[in-house]
């Protein structure tokens, strides 16, 4: 069944034959060869679309279900599902998902005289210590300055002065910055705590924790005999060896890799004007290059009762190389089209208008007022 429909299809190859020297010279192709070359063509050009809009879009197709509402809304809008995905990731990560397999679970050890490390089961995931701190307290600032410059814990009734609808400046000089971030070393050193932990993997599959200062920290360990005994609670998930093949298994409709985005297959008549022209140049290219394979058999020599008849096919295995060079560099180049066409260009572009538009304007001159009385 041919690709193409007709009458398009011969008025197509009929072209592609004159290119080549018909009807003053025979041209040793079929149109079943021709058929194949265009789909081939059109394989191509698909294959180097689909991979750009892959590419751009993939941070809305990773980890969505495979179905064709889905796929083909990430493919057409830009939202948010990429930053839902990981808040929903780090919801699993600190217990706080509302759905999904994942049960977190709570246990501890005993603190023992002597002892800095502690063995935990096989087959525990821990997400998180609850250790404790030798300090009543650990404020730190929370941050020196508030959303709108205010100085303290949130606060955002200092800092910025307004003038007019837009524009600010700080009304507070860099000393008090200095002294700030100086008062807030001396409170970490006294009330921050000087405790710390590391979870470290054994052969066998169990975890060992192992207990010790922080950096600069001043825990006095002769004092640590009031903690013997005392339970060290943590978060951990369950795991088995093959998890990662269970998680797998049961998510066989999401996409994990570019390769399971599912695109319906393109056709001719899918192809706007510039895509049917590159399409019909990298197809008259296969023509090229196929047409100098058949002439290249025996290398080009053949033998006749009278004569000796050298077929020159080497010059359209060069334009067939050329050519596709050539359109390869239009397309997926450096300034090619698609390139051109990437979401970080297209902003670069609307930046680069914003910035010029407003250097235009400073130099505009200011419309003169005329008062009717």
């Amino acid at each position: 069944m041919a690709l193409l429909p007709e009458p398009e299809r011969s008025r197509i190859y009929t072209r592609i034959k004159h290119q080549l020297g018909a009807p003053l010279r025979s041209v040793e192709l079929e149109d079943e060869m021709m058929d194949s070359l265009m789909e081939l063509a059109i394989g191509d050009y698909e294959e180097y679309i689909l991979q750009w809009l892959i590419d751009s879009q993939w941070v809305n197709l990773v980890n969505l279900n495979m179905n064709e509402r889905s796929v083909a809304r990430a493919l057409v809008t830009r939202t948010m599902d990429f930053e839902q995905q990981f808040s929903y990731s780090y919801s699993k990560i600190v217990g706080l998902q509302t759905e999904g397999p994942w049960v977190l679970k709570k246990d501890y050890f005993i603190l023992e005289k002597n002892v800095q490390t502690y063995e935990i089961p096989a087959g525990r995931e821990v997400n998180e210590l609850l250790w404790f701190s030798d300090r009543p307290y650990n404020l730190g600032l929370g941050g020196m300055a508030g959303p709108f410059g205010g100085v303290g814990l949130g606060a955002s009734e200092a800092g910025f002065a307004q003038m007019g609808n837009q524009g600010s400046y700080f009304m507070m000089s860099g000393f008090d910055y200095l002294i700030i971030a100086q008062e807030s070393n001396i409170l970490n050193r006294i009330l921050g705590g000087s405790l710390t932990y590391r979870i470290t993997g054994l052969p066998d599959g169990k975890k060992m924790i192992h207990l010790y200062n922080t950096p600069g920290g001043r825990f006095n360990w002769s004092s640590y005999g009031q903690y013997v005994g005392k339970a060290v609670w943590y978060w951990y998930y369950d795991v088995e060896p093959d998890s990662r093949a269970d998680c797998l298994k049961n998510n066989p409709d999401i996409i994990k890799l570019p390769t399971d985005v599912p695109i319906e297959e393109l056709t001719w008549t899918d192809l706007n004007v510039p895509g049917q022209q590159w399409v019909r140049r990298w197809f008259t290219a296969y023509c090229k290059e196929t047409l100098a394979r058949v002439r290249g058999k025996y290398s080009g020599n053949l033998k006749t009762p009278d004569s000796e008849i050298i077929m020159d096919y080497q010059s359209l295995l060069t334009e067939a190389k050329d050519e596709k060079s050539k359109l390869l560099e239009e397309l997926t180049g450096a300034e090619g089209w698609l390139t051109r066409m990437r979401p970080e260009k297209v902003m670069e572009r609307e930046a680069l208008i914003a910035e010029n538009l407003n250097k235009q304007m400073k130099f505009r001159a200011m419309p003169r007022q005329i008062y009717v009385i």
